[in-house]
């Protein structure tokens, strides 16, 4: 089963793809400042208990801190609470997905080693300043499963230089969905899926976004159909997780 944990809750726009955040789209329609970082009520949620045992269950996936950024500045007084509670539950796979990853080196707990077995980091490359910014640092340090976001995709990108050396698992593609939503185009995508098919990796097609191109046509696509018309690409490279 998939959980999402979100520990604490707001966050700073960082780069080009945070230009329209859900998190601030949604915090914006109830009044809510999305730059306030506070924690949750949820915070020890993977380790909170019921009188059948744990309220979330061995094996379950927990995607981890999707209303914020694990390595968020702000949080910092918090984090090594958190590493201590994904340490206490080894029976779960945790998915951190993070911009920050030039901060992780300083933000890791202290017998993290080469990494936790059931911890899988990946990074948002929305085009090729960031992952070539990025993707250097990510593939030097000590993590044991990572995969590469490049989510919303803004641009072709060629991530094939960081594929080739076998440390990423997967990477996973898609448009831009809400109000304004940027271009996506399919030739960009297919760039990103030849590449991990050269390279052995696994490829993910996540969505089209709302505003897609394909053979010179612009498509607007609504929200409920773009995961769906994704699938229907086929496209897809099944592998290692």
């Amino acid at each position: 089963m998939n959980i999402t944990w979100n520990p604490w809750h707001g966050c700073r726009k960082y780069s080009e793809g945070c230009l329209h955040c859900y998190v601030f789209r949604i915090d914006g329609e109830h009044d809510i400042d999305s730059r306030v970082v506070r924690l949750n009520a949820d915070f020890d949620l993977p380790v909170k208990m019921t009188k059948k045992g744990y309220k979330v269950k061995p094996g379950d996936v927990v995607y981890t801190c999707l209303s914020s950024d694990f390595f968020l500045e702000e949080a910092d007084d918090w984090r090594e609470r958190a590493w201590e509670i994904i340490a206490a539950r080894r029976d779960l796979k945790f998915i951190i997905i993070t911009k920050r990853i030039l901060r992780a080196s300083g933000c890791l707990p202290a017998d993290w080693g080469e990494g936790y077995e059931h911890v899988h980091i990946g990074v948002t490359c929305e085009n090729q300043r960031r992952a070539d910014e990025r993707l250097p640092v990510f593939l030097n340090l000590p993590i044991r499963h990572r995969f590469i976001v490049c989510e919303p995709l803004l641009e072709k990108i060629d991530l094939l230089p960081y594929l080739s050396g076998g440390g990423i698992e997967q990477v996973i593609a898609g448009g831009e969905s809400g109000p304004g939503a940027r271009l996506c185009d399919w030739e960009w995508v297919l760039a990103i899926r030849n590449a991990c098919a050269d390279a052995g990796v696994a490829f993910h097609f996540k969505q089209t976004g709302a505003l897609f191109r394909k053979d010179g046509r612009i498509y607007r696509i609504p929200r409920r159909l773009q995961a769906a018309q994704a699938v229907r690409a086929g496209i897809d490279i099944v592998g290692r997780e």
